[in-house]
C-alpha cells in the first residue's frame, strides 16, 4: 500500500486540446488524480490579558467612589444656587477646584508610571537588538532629561543597538550615575549623622527609611521620571531586594564592632557610630541601584 497522501482531484481541461470539427482527435483528457491538500493551521490568536481581581477591585472602588462624589456635588452645588447666586459661585469654584486637584493628583500618578513603563519598553528593545524601538524610545526619554537632549541628532543617526548604546553609556548615563552618586553621598552623611546621634533604634529606621525615600525620588528626577506614589512604590520594589542583599554583611559590621571593645562606654560609642556607618553604606547602595532601576540602556 502506497504512503503517498492523498491528493484532491485535478481536472486538465485545455482549451488548445478541444477536437475541432471533423477532425479525428480524442476527446480531452479528464485527469482526476489528487492533489495533496495543504491547509494552513493557523496559530491561536494570544487571548488578551483582562484585569485582576485586585485591579477590578480597585478600579470599581474609585469609579463609585468619584463617581458618587461628583454627583453628590453637583446636586450640592444646586441646591446653593437655589438659596442665592453668589453662593452658589462660591460653591461651584470650591467644588472645581478640589476636583482639579484630584485630577491633576490622578494626572501625575499615570505619568510617573508611564515614564517607569518606557524605561522598561527601552530596556526590553535593547536587550532584544530591536533598533526601530531602542531608537524611538531613547529619543523619547532624551527629550525630557536635559543632560541627554543635545545627543537627540545623535541617535537618529545611531546605526546599530550597540552603537546606541555605547552613545548613552558614555555620555548622558555617566553624567546622570555621578549625580545620583553625589546626592547618594549626600544621604549617606545625613543618615549616619542622624543614626549616631539617635537615642532610638526605632527613630533611626524612621529616619532612614523617609531618606531613603526621597532619595529614590530625588534619582528617578534625574533620569526624567517624576514618580509619584504609585511608581515610587514601584521603583521601591524594584530596589530593595537588590538593596537587601548586603543588609547580613552589615549586620555582621555592626555586631563586629559592637564586640571588640568590653568597655561599656567604649562599646557604645563604636557600636553608635558602626550603626552610622551601616546607614551610610545602605544609603549608598540604595542610590546607586535606583540609577541602575532607571537606566533606559541595561547596565553592560
Amino acid at each position: 500500500m502506497s504512503d503517498t497522501p492523498p491528493r484532491g482531484p485535478r481536472v486538465i481541461l485545455e482549451e488548445e486540446d478541444a477536437p475541432k470539427p471533423g477532425s479525428d482527435r480524442p476527446a480531452p483528457r479528464l485527469d482526476f488524480g489528487w492533489e495533496q491538500a495543504v491547509v494552513p493551521v493557523a496559530s491561536p490568536a494570544p487571548k488578551p490579558r483582562g484585569w485582576s481581581g485586585f485591579g477590578r477591585l480597585a478600579a470599581g472602588a474609585a469609579v463609585l467612589g468619584l463617581g458618587l462624589a461628583a454627583l453628590d456635588a453637583v446636586n450640592f452645588v444646586a441646591a446653593q444656587f437655589e438659596r442665592g447666586a453668589g453662593l452658589g459661585w462660591a460653591t461651584l469654584v470650591v467644588v472645581a477646584a478640589g476636583f482639579g486637584l484630584i485630577a491633576s493628583a490622578g494626572w501625575a500618578e499615570f505619568r510617573g508610571l508611564a515614564a517607569l513603563r518606557s524605561v522598561d519598553r527601552a530596556r526590553a528593545a535593547f536587550a532584544r537588538g530591536d533598533l526601530d524601538a531602542a531608537r524611538a524610545e531613547a529619543l523619547r526619554w532624551a527629550a525630557g532629561v536635559a543632560e541627554a537632549a543635545p545627543l537627540q541628532p545623535a541617535i537618529r543617526d545611531a546605526r546599530s543597538v550597540e552603537e546606541l548604546a555605547a552613545l548613552l553609556r558614555a555620555g548622558p548615563l555617566r553624567t546622570l550615575e555621578a549625580q545620583a552618586g553625589a546626592l547618594g553621598r549626600s544621604a549617606a552623611l545625613q543618615a549616619f549623622a542622624v543614626t549616631a546621634i539617635s537615642p532610638s533604634p526605632g527613630l533611626d529606621a524612621l529616619v532612614f527609611a523617609w531618606r531613603g525615600v526621597r532619595l529614590v525620588r530625588q534619582v528617578a528626577a534625574l533620569h526624567g521620571i517624576r514618580p509619584g506614589a504609585a511608581a515610587t512604590l514601584a521603583l521601591l520594589r524594584r530596589t530593595l531586594f537588590d538593596a537587601a542583599t548586603v543588609a547580613a554583611t552589615d549586620i555582621a559590621v555592626d555586631t563586629a564592632a559592637r564586640a571588640v571593645l568590653s568597655n561599656p562606654l567604649l562599646q557604645h560609642v563604636a557600636g553608635e557610630t558602626a550603626a552610622g556607618a551601616v546607614a551610610a553604606r545602605r544609603m549608598l547602595r540604595l542610590a546607586r541601584v535606583a540609577a541602575e532601576a532607571c537606566r533606559v540602556v541595561p547596565p553592560g
